[in-house]
C-alpha cells in the first residue's frame, strides 16, 4: 500500500489477522507513494497501526516513474520474503505495480505469487482516469477479488472474471468508520467526565 485510502482499508484487516498471528505472518509494505507525514505517519498513529515492516520510499514522480520504481523495489521484497499471498488495496499506482510484480514472480511452489485485491470491481467507466486503468489491470491479475458493493459483482461478471475468484465481503472503510465512531464516543465521554470533575472544584 502507499496512499491514505489504502491505510484505512488495510487497518481492519491487519487488526483481524493479529488474532491469528501464530499461523499468519502479516507484513506491511509501505511504498511511500504518499510520503508526507501528514499523508502517512499520522494515519498509522491514528489508525493504531504498527510501523510498516518495509518502507520503499518511492515519493512523488510521474505515473510511469512511480510504478516502475515500486516494481523494481517490490520485486526485491517478493524474492526475499517469498510470500504466500500479496494483498493490495484500492486503485492507486502502488496497487497495480505490486499486482504486476506478484503475477510475474514465481513463489516457492514455482507458480506466480497469488494476489488478493481488496475493493475489486469498482468502475467509473472513464478510462481517462488513471485510477480506472489501475482497477482494471489489478482485477485482471488478481486471484482473489474481494468486492465491497453489488455493482462490483456485476462489473466483474460482465468483464468475464471467473465466479470462483470473486467474493462479496463488504467495505473495510466502513469497518474503520465504526471503529473510530466508537473511539470518538469513548473520548467524548472521557472529556465530559473531565469537565464534570473540573466543575466540582
Amino acid at each position: 500500500m502507499g496512499a491514505r485510502p489504502n491505510f484505512m482499508k488495510m487497518a481492519p484487516i491487519h487488526k483481524e489477522l493479529q488474532k491469528y498471528k501464530s499461523k499468519i505472518i502479516h507484513k506491511i509494505v509501505h511504498t511511500g507513494q504518499h510520503y508526507d507525514k501528514k499523508m502517512s505517519d499520522v494515519f498509522f498513529k491514528e489508525l493504531e497501526l504498527p510501523k510498516p515492516d518495509i518502507y520503499l520510499g518511492v515519493g512523488s514522480k510521474s505515473h510511469a516513474e512511480q510504478k516502475a520504481h515500486i516494481m523494481i523495489e517490490f520485486e526485491k521484497i517478493i524474492l526475499k520474503e517469498k510470500p504466500d499471498l500479496v494483498m493490495v488495496y484500492g486503485d492507486v499506482n502502488s496497487t497495480t505495480a505490486a499486482s504486476i510484480v506478484s503475477s510475474k514472480t514465481l513463489s516457492a511452489n514455482g507458480k506466480p505469487v497469488p494476489v488478493a485485491h481488496i475493493e475489486s470491481g469498482l468502475r467509473s467507466f472513464d478510462r481517462t482516469m488513471p485510477e480506472e486503468i489501475n482497477r482494471i489491470i489489478t482485477d485482471v491479475l488478481s486471484d482473489y477479488l474481494f468486492v465491497t458493493e453489488p455493482s462490483g459483482m456485476r462489473n466483474l461478471k460482465r468483464e468475464g472474471i471467473e465466479d470462483k475468484k470473486v467474493f462479496f465481503v463488504g467495505n473495510t472503510m466502513i469497518d474503520s468508520l465504526e471503529f473510530y465512531l466508537k473511539k470518538s464516543k469513548d473520548q467524548k465521554s472521557l472529556m465530559n467526565s473531565a469537565f464534570q470533575r473540573m466543575n466540582m472544584y
